[in-house]
Formats: structure tokens, sequence, C-alpha cells
């Protein structure tokens, strides 16, 4: 631990070291591999490690696990695959859940897996930057708490486990500073309850979007649908099956193109000409576009019987928006109370690790393709960066997991303590 000593005595003796005033920051050395992230992503990580007798640091922004999940979804949520594609590694749900539980089973299920495999992830530590150090062979990850405190984890192995969707995308909308509405992202929307008897328009046609829509009818407002581009809508069940699970089974016979030529047949059959509603298909298959773009196509759970009713319009993409409504390429113009944008979210990576060869700079992904987007170089990882969901994430996990206990093992490092300085 020389090494880290001597880190620690040049920044208490010299505030300008590294070329900046610095506060004396604790330096903390982690045996084991560090999560940045407590989403079920990490949790999972954490777990299959856990699993082979390795130890591994989580660390969360955040006050809570899930914080996605708990902080920043609306009430309605509901898991929009079966729960038998999105359990996590080594504990299923339990058997009285629906098949698609709410997002309130879905907290208590990550409750009761960390409860469980008794993880305790270090709260309100959110990460500045992490920096692979040549010199000494490990991982450099700088956090700070609520109170500015300032600490660095010293590690061999890194997974990053922040997700595709660490921060809310808010677009540039022309004049979206000139209306005098509300406007807010899904992140900060919880129920239709505030905006009964108003006309919103939600900008956004994916999941959230679409249920967003919904709720808001089921809650007696006025909404109005805003699809820019073209979308794949599919029913949520086909012949009695989930379509997921339907298309997954399908695959393993099938090449993909005759499986969406299976499901744009059947979802013509089930819910009719979406193009008839303002909302076109893309050229492309929705599972081959899924596998291009990481594009996932919109499970119908209500809302299309909506616009069919009248209940939600359905406009094209925004010109501008003015003090009292909005004008849209067409021509047409139409006023609202609210906006609520449905405009998803990204990965924040770009922002604090200090690597550019795995991570893309440009949307923060890891730059090879699933299945071989989860090991980066000199220890570091990645889970949850599939676009496949909770599936993808498990997945990820064991990866890592077997990959880091091959290096566990060599290199002979028993379950030490941590050691601070």
């Amino acid at each position: 631990m020389d090494y880290l000593r001597e880190l620690e005595g040049k920044r208490a003796h010299d505030p300008f070291h590294d070329g900046q005033p610095t506060k004396v920051m604790r330096c903390t050395y982690f045996p084991g591999p560090v999560i940045v992230g407590a989403g079920p992503s990490g949790l999972a990580a954490a777990c299959c490690l856990k699993e082979r007798g390795i130890p591994s640091l989580i660390l969360e922004r955040a006050n809570c696990i899930a914080s996605l999940w708990q902080l920043k979804t609306y009430d309605r949520l509901r898991l929009h695959l079966p729960k038998q594609f999105c359990e996590l590694p080594l504990m299923p749900f339990p058997p009285s859940f629906p098949t698609y539980p709410t997002k309130q089973q879905f907290i208590a299920y990550l409750e009761d897996y960390v409860r469980q495999f008794k993880l305790r992830p270090a709260f309100n530590q959110t990460v500045e930057s992490a920096e692979y150090d040549e010199r000494l062979g490990f991982w450099r990850v700088r956090a700070v708490g609520l109170k500015e405190e300032k600490m660095e984890y010293v590690c061999r192995w890194l997974v990053v486990a922040t997700g595709e969707n660490a921060e809310a995308v808010i677009p540039e909308i022309n004049g979206i500073g000139d209306f005098e509405g509300p406007v807010v992202h899904t992140s900060s929307y919880r129920s239709g309850d505030a905006y009964h008897g108003k006309r919103v328009l939600v900008v956004g046609c994916g999941n959230s979007g679409m249920e967003v829509c919904l709720d808001l009818c089921n809650n007696d407002a006025f909404p109005s649908l805003v699809v820019r581009d073209k979308v794949h809508i599919l029913p949520r069940e086909m012949l009695g099956r989930s379509t997921f699970g339907l298309s997954m089974w399908l695959l393993k016979w099938l090449p993909i193109k005759m499986v969406d030529h299976f499901l744009l047949l059947a979802s013509h059959l089930l819910i009719g000409d979406t193009g008839r509603l303002g909302i076109d298909r893309p050229q492309v298959g929705p599972l081959e576009l899924k596998n291009l773009s990481g594009k996932t196509p919109v499970l119908d759970v209500g809302t299309l019987a909506k616009i069919r009713a009248g209940d939600i319009k359905v406009w094209p993409a925004i010109k501008r928006l003015t003090g009292c409504g909005a004008e849209f390429v067409d021509g047409r113009a139409e006023a609202f109370d609210a906006v609520i944008l449905a405009t998803g979210y990204r990965s924040n990576v770009p922002s604090w690790l200090k690597e550019r060869d795995f991570f893309s700079e440009k949307d923060g992904l890891p730059r090879k393709p699933f299945p071989n987007g989860w090991k980066g170089n000199c220890g570091l990882y990645a889970v949850g960066f599939t676009n496949r969901g909770l599936l993808g994430a498990s997945i990820d996990a064991k990866r890592i997991a077997q990959d880091i206990e091959h290096c566990w093992i060599a290199i002979r490092l028993p379950p030490l303590p941590t050691t601070s300085f």
C-alpha cells in the first residue's frame, strides 16, 4: 500500500498537487471491483460477484437503489416484458406477482434482492471521475458526498453500471421558452391527476409517451401525441403469449426477417394499420431495426384504442411552441395548457469516465454491440448497456463475474477488508 500513502501524502502537503488547488481527499483501497450505479444492473453484478466469493463496492449518487425507478417514473408503469424475462440472477420473482409486475412490485423485488444477498451500496456518492493509472496499474475513482467530502477509491476492476438512462434528454424546440404553461420531462411526471381537464401535448411516441397519453385519458385530461418519426407498434400479446416471448421462440427456428414478417402480419390483423392513425411504420422490421439502431418497438397497452376513439389526437413534428400552444410542420396550430416531454434518456458515462476506447464519447455506450460490449481493457467492464433491458443486464453481470473470478484466482487475492488512509 506504499503507493496509496504516497498519493495521500502529496495531497495532504501540496494543495496544488496535479496543478489545481484541492481539498484534502480521503483515499481508500478496495480489493474487489468498484461498481458505479446501484440500479438493477449494478445490483446484479454485485450479486454475481458475491456468489463467487468476490467482494464489491457499489457507489450510488442517489440515496436509494434503483433511483430511476423510485424517483423518476410514473405511477402506472409496469414492466413491459413478462417477469421471467426481467428477473435478476439467482432470484426469481415471487409466484404471486402478475405477469407484468407494477412499478411498486418491481421496487419491492429489488429491495428484497438487496436484503437477501446482503448488498450494501454506498449512497450519496457521486462519481466525478474515474481514470486508469498506468503507473499504478489501478483505477482511481473520485467521488463527492453530500457534504462535499471527497473520496478516492483505488481498485483493480471498474464496473460501469450507470446505464443507458442516466440523464433525461431535453430536446431543443423552437419557442420552448415562450410557452406559458408547464413543460416537464416524463422523469418528473407521476400521474394524470394534476392534468385533469387540461389540454396536454406529449412529445414522443415511445412506450413512455404512449402510456402517459393513456394515463392522461384515464384522468380526464385531453392529450395530444407528437409523432415525429416512424415507429413500430406491436400488440403486447399475440396468440395468447407475450409478443417478446413469442419472438424469442421464433428466432430459434427462423431468420429475423421471417420473424419480422410474421410480427407485422399479426400486428396488422390484431391492431390494424397504424399509418391511418398518423403513425407510420419504418421500412425495416421491428426486430431488425432493434438490432441495427437499438430502437425498441412500442408494445401497445390500450393507447391505440383511445387514438381511434378520438380521445388522443396525433400530430406531426412541432415547428415551434407559442405562448399558448404549438404550431406543427403541416401548418396547423393548437392551444395547449401543458407540455410533457417523453423524449427519453441517455448515458452520462462520457462526463465522468476518462476513457475513450471502450465507450463512445458520442453516445456514452460501448462501441462494440451486444454481445461483445461488456468487457474493455485494464479491468474495465460495462453492465446494462445492451439495449436489451434487464435480460441483457443479467447476461452481462454473469459474464463479468466469471471473468473477474479468473483474475481473482490467478492473483490469489484474499477477501481483505478495505484500507483507508
